[in-house]
């Protein structure tokens, strides 16, 4: 059960400090490569080379691709995990290359790169932190971010130049503000005697008629993007997917949820009901609810709700790497877990409950198994003991 009030004060030490701090900062993310400017309407799609584009938030643009698992220790490549380290210091550019620089965060590893047969061309315009606005095009109400300009402005770039195939997606969860939700379950579970999935119910449903419209006039403005360029509705397709839940529910958790061990060690600070609900309920919720988009527009839908089961942060079927043990796609935990909460942060706060480098080939590997798929709505799941190569689709 929950810590009283006065034992949660007594042990508010330093480390959990900065693991508050972590939480205010935590943001919700997105990435992508190419920026540019609207392209003049063709009479006909390009006949070449193809093109596969990834648009939205931080869930597609590989936030957390640094990462394989997670551990403790601090120095060095953190018992292997952090694929920034160089042998003398830490260089993400590594792996995000020059979009760490702006915080859009796009991994070497991201979804759309851990799919290269889907296209000739593999072109992430996804940046952390996106919200439905920053898809849109300028002339709609479309908002630069990050220094570049409007997702749909520079896909029109991509699609005068490219023959685009197949477009994935990821948007809704900041609109929804589902950072907003970690930092307050976080905040309940260090400072308060209380919960957070009560009040964090409300506010989601408060905004979700409104997030829902956005994703929905940001499938819009791709295809008319994609008919200014010349294209027609059969010469490309549209996934929208949702997310997965980077938490297990209580049950699952491997750490108990007395004492501090969640928190200093797991990167999992959540008390069990919150939990649940997270696991069980608002991830489903929002999967939904996007789904529900996803038909209304008439485009793919690729559910990712349970794509991380059994691999989420704290889950009993993973563990962390150490000193002794080396990180692996079978053991390790497929999400980032809280940075911050360690003696020292290890990377940045913002690639804290993301898909990480293992989940982004999983990622890749459905996003390839959907390509293959003409019509339907699938859902993305893994098998237990095995790495990417063992993800499946089932039909929704």
């Amino acid at each position: 059960m929950p810590e009283s009030r006065s034992s949660i004060t007594r042990r508010t030490t330093s480390w959990s400090r900065r693991l508050f701090a972590a939480a205010l900062a935590l943001p919700l993310a997105a990435a992508g490569l190419v920026a540019g400017t609207a392209a003049p309407a063709r009479a006909a799609a390009p006949a070449g080379p193809t093109a596969s584009v990834a648009l939205g938030d931080s869930y597609i643009s590989g936030e957390a691709g640094r990462w394989k698992g997670n551990s403790v220790v601090t120095g060095g490549n953190r018992a292997g995990t952090d694929r920034a380290w160089t042998g003398s210091a830490y260089d993400p550019s590594r792996v995000y290359g020059t979009t760490y620089a702006s915080g859009c965060d796009r991994s070497d590893t991201a979804e759309v790169r851990s799919a290269p047969t889907v296209a000739q061309t593999q072109i992430n315009l996804a940046c952390s932190g996106a919200v439905t606005a920053n898809v849109f095009r300028a002339a709609n109400g479309g908002q630069s971010l990050k220094g570049e300009a409007p997702q749909a402005d520079q896909l029109a770039a991509v699609a005068g130049q490219y023959n685009v195939k197949l477009i994935t997606l990821s948007i809704g969860g900041n609109d929804l503000g589902f950072g907003d939700v970690i930092e307050t379950c976080v905040k309940d579970y260090l400072i308060w005697y209380s919960y957070c999935n009560d009040d964090q119910q409300s506010a989601v449903d408060a905004r979700m008629a409104g997030a829902m419209a956005g994703v929905g006039k940001a499938l819009d403005e791709i295809r008319a993007v994609m008919a200014g360029a010349g294209y027609a509705a059969g010469d490309y397709r549209i996934v929208l997917q949702s997310y997965p839940s980077p938490i297990p529910r209580a049950a699952e958790m491997r750490y108990p949820e007395s004492g501090w061990s969640r928190s200093d060690t797991g990167g999992c600070p959540f008390w069990d009901g919150d939990a649940t609900w997270a696991r069980d309920s608002l991830v489903p919720q929002i999967s939904r609810s996007l789904a529900g988009v996803a038909a209304a527009k008439g485009v793919q839908f690729l559910d990712l709700s349970d794509m991380l089961q059994g691999r989420e942060v704290c889950s009993k079927a993973t563990r962390q790497a150490t000193s002794t043990t080396a990180p692996s796609a079978t053991t390790s935990e497929w999400a980032r877990f809280l940075d911050g909460g360690l003696n020292t942060s290890q990377g940045t706060v913002q690639e804290s409950m993301h898909p990480n480098y293992y989940a982004q080939l999983g990622l890749g590997r459905c996003l390839t198994l959907l390509f293959g798929k003409a019509s339907g709505d699938w859902a993305c799941r893994n098998t237990a003991g095995q790495d990417a190569n063992g993800m499946y689709l089932t039909a929704k």
